[in-house]
């Protein structure tokens, strides 16, 4: 079977393949297909059902790539997936608005299905849930969402919290004062906010008080009005932390929870605020919670086959509770 594709111009034809082909590449090797071009059509040959799927997944990229968006090879497999689950038209109408620019110039825009409902939660409820894997955004775009709310002029601060308890170490094993114990469980916060606005506008904010980044414990008291609050690896927070945290939200706040189920940090006896919230909150209108998948994962294609590689390893050791390895 062969089906034939005409590209709009050059360009689009050139960002489709990628750089020495390496996007048409992956998609014959995925779907067991030929890909052909000449000068503005696409010739695409081999069985009937793999042959429809390229199709699809190359008009996808056609549409992406026709918005000015970069086509990346994590943009390739995120297609090619939505393919097979006959659900790639919901990529080529999904809302991939700039989130918030960064101080470079660059666009923020979801990239996957999953993270366009996210952002369209944080825009719509006053308390969003992201629960997920590593590299799903869940961080970042709640940082990007912040930035651009702030810049709006409707919050008065950005607040960025964590609980400070990480495998391996824990605080008072760290050199240095106060400061410096803290800082590296917050570096990741602080590296999206150097993106977003600069390192120079990072550290005034930071002296006015515009941003304020601290562990969740001094949270503790304090009434967060006009703010908008991420509580980051909320996974390793207690129940009562995280009710604790959440009756801080004030008037005129947003507040954005991100959080890992599956890598929870906090000794065995204790249970995390983020599996009971999930239970507790989940039929309050203005709060939503938002479940991102590995198929979310816009890092290096290998960190989604690394999680779906633990996934499995982690469903076959319930299956057989004497498999210890």
């Amino acid at each position: 079977m062969e089906k034939i594709i005409q590209v709009p111009d050059s360009k689009i034809m050139s960002e489709v393949f990628g750089n020495f082909d390496e996007n048409i590449r992956m998609i014959e090797k995925r779907f067991n297909v030929t890909v052909l071009n000449r000068e503005e059509l696409i010739k695409i040959s081999g069985s009937d059902k793999n042959t429809t799927l390229a199709q699809q997944s190359i008009e996808a990229l056609i549409s992406i790539a026709e918005k000015g968006e970069q086509i990346l090879p994590q943009n390739v497999n995120y297609v090619m997936d939505m393919a097979f689950e006959n659900n790639v038209s919901a990529v080529v109408t999904m809302n991939s608005g700039s989130v918030c620019v960064t101080s470079s110039g660059k666009m923020i825009k979801a990239k996957t299905i999953g993270q366009a409902e996210y952002i369209k939660s944080i825009d719509g409820n006053i308390i969003t849930f992201g629960i997920g894997p590593a590299g799903t955004g869940k961080t970042y775009l709640a940082v990007a969402a912040a930035v651009n709310e702030l810049r709006k002029e409707n919050v008065k601060r950005i607040i960025l919290t964590r609980p400070a308890i990480e495998a391996g170490e824990k605080l008072g094993f760290l050199p240095g004062d106060l400061q410096n114990k803290v800082d590296p469980y917050l570096r990741p916060l602080y590296d999206a906010l150097y993106e977003m606005l600069g390192a120079e506008t990072v550290t005034a904010y930071l002296e006015k008080g515009i941003i304020e980044i601290a562990p969740l414990a001094y949270m503790r008291g304090k009434t967060l009005d006009n703010s908008f609050i991420i509580l980051d690896e909320a996974q390793n927070t207690t129940n009562e932390q995280m009710k604790m945290f959440l009756t801080r939200i004030g008037f005129s706040s947003k507040a954005v929870v991100t959080g890992d189920v599956t890598q929870i940090d906090l000794p065995r006896e204790k249970a995390s605020g983020l599996k009971q919230v999930q239970r507790v909150l989940k039929d309050i209108e203005g709060i939503k919670i938002c479940t991102l998948t590995n198929k979310d994962v816009v890092r290096h294609p290998l960190v989604q086959k690394i999680i779906n590689a633990y996934e499995t390893f982690e469903k076959n050791n319930k299956r057989n509770n004497n498999d210890k390895y």
